[in-house]
């Protein structure tokens, strides 16, 4: 018999979701490993002026089991500040306090062990045997993979990573210094806003220059109307399934393009404010520039700079930019994990993207019994919705449901304006 029902492996908001949904059944054994000492979520960007660019319902549990004690609602009152809250905030959130929540649940899920990190999955007669660092093993016949995705940082740049070559996700990290100097931006989505707000928010540690580059057509912001919403919803993530696989990486492309990567109108605002202030009321010498239909292609070091060279989408020139720091705000991916080895010639894999079913269970060429699920690496069968918060918890309770065969929560498609089917 094997040691667990069910093993997570990575802890971050999906499989903390999984793990709150689970707890309350005694009938699954769960155990989730986690190579960190404590639960962190992206601590490399958790600028002060961050906030959540979802409600705060799309918690670890609320839209599947509002009853729940881990709702960030509960939260609110465990930690005696609901009324402050929500005076001070509405449905809007810091991440910095959701930060927090997450904390406040993993303290009380005794299934979670830190400092865990998964070395290698293998096959054992009783089930998937999952090898920690230091030789530790434990066997279950259900995985569930949520061990997160990695900093994209163009090839051409990753030679020069360090103090001055940055990827945002680990900003607060490096802490690079900025004041008096030339920096370049790569990257106009949220946390390419959030980078910018925060080089401009202390006019006494002001560059002399910032360029913040887009590829798009602007610094376009993040479409929040209730139809474009309903793309997060069970109904279209179900609809997007069924569909031929050709025409969901279009529909992936289109998503992205209107908006789906955007930023926010509170931070956007927040930013031009920021600008018109420096310019026209402090009357500063930050020289600025924001450049549209500019796409990084080359970097180099010449001497004390580095000189980034920025292609024009539309005219088709060049310009070599000489700064003295680059920070690359161009998102992330979700690679195939290494500890996946062992098995790997037993799952369907193309073009580096797993085969995943509906129920979020990986195609497998192994035992029937045995389940591999995926979380955050089904973007390309399941829509943009994959690496979101958005989901966090339907996705969850459908897992826990496949896992048990029975209905612990309901997760059938509710009513949406737009018919998908």
């Amino acid at each position: 018999m094997p040691d667990f029902d069910l093993i997570g492996i990575g802890t971050g908001p999906a499989n903390l979701s999984l793990a709150a949904l689970s707890h309350p059944l005694p009938e699954i054994r769960t155990r989730f490993l986690d190579a960190k000492p404590e639960f962190r979520w992206h601590p490399g960007l958790m600028l002060p002026d961050s906030q959540l660019t979802v409600t705060y319902f799309r918690d670890l549990v609320t839209l599947v089991d509002p009853r729940s004690k881990f709702s960030f609602l509960n939260f609110l009152v465990e930690s005696g500040r609901a009324f402050r809250f929500l005076e001070a905030n509405g449905l809007s959130c810091s991440r910095r306090e959701f930060e927090q929540y997450y904390q406040w649940a993993a303290a009380q899920l005794p299934s979670l062990r830190w400092g865990r990190r998964v070395e290698s999955v293998s096959l054992a007669e009783d089930g998937f045997q999952v090898t920690s660092e230091g030789g530790d093993t434990s066997t279950a016949r259900n995985l569930v993979l949520g061990s997160g995705s990695e900093p994209r940082l163009p090839a051409f740049a990753k030679p020069f990573e360090g103090e001055r070559v940055v990827h945002s996700s680990n900003l607060t990290v490096t802490r690079p210094e900025w004041k008096g100097l030339r920096v370049l931006v790569v990257g106009a989505g949220q946390s390419g806003a959030e980078v910018v707000n925060h080089i401009l928010s202390d006019e006494n540690r002001l560059p002399s220059s910032l360029t913040w580059t887009s590829s798009r057509i602007g610094f376009q912001p993040l479409d929040d109307s209730p139809f474009t919403n309903e793309w997060f919803s069970s109904n279209f993530a179900g609809y997007f399934n069924g569909l031929p696989a050709t025409r969901r990486a279009e529909i992936i492309r289109e998503q992205h393009d209107a908006g789906g990567d955007g930023i926010t109108d509170e931070l956007l605002g927040s930013v031009y404010r920021r600008l018109y202030h420096l310019d026209h009321v402090l009357r500063s010498e930050l020289r600025h520039r924001l450049l549209a239909c500019r796409r990084a292609v080359g970097l180099e070091q010449n001497g004390s700079e580095i000189v980034v060279d920025l292609h024009d989408v539309n005219r088709g020139d060049v310009e070599r930019l000489p700064v003295d720091l680059v920070i690359f705000c161009t998102g992330y991916h979700s690679p195939i994990p290494e500890y996946l080895k062992p098995i790997q010639d037993q799952l369907s894999i193309e073009n580096g993207r797993f085969g995943v079913r509906p129920d979020y269970s990986l195609e497998f060429d192994g035992p029937q019994d045995l389940r591999i699920y995926v979380q955050g690496f089904a973007e390309s069968t399941h829509g943009i919705n994959d690496t979101l918060l958005s989901l966090a918890s339907w996705r969850s309770a459908r897992i826990v449901n496949s896992v048990l065969g029975r209905e612990a929560y309901r997760v059938a498609d509710g009513a949406t304006t737009v018919v998908w089917q």
